[in-house]
């Protein structure tokens, strides 16, 4: 990864703005999924399942 020294002002202020939302922000408040799968997401891990047959993207 680039040391922070190497970036010019503007991605600095950009990394900056960046961290402050990601601070800011407010984890979502959403329900449960009704009926969902078990396990893992699958479209987190690019996978799924279904009858026992996996299928890759």
């Amino acid at each position: 990864m680039t040391d922070k020294e190497d970036l010019p002002p503007a991605a600095l202020r950009a990394l900056e703005e960046a961290a402050a939302r990601k601070k800011a922000a407010k984890e979502l408040d959403l329900p449960s999924e009704l009926g969902g799968r078990d396990g893992p997401e699958p479209v987190r891990y690019g996978d799924w399942e279904r009858k026992g047959i996996a299928v890759d993207f």
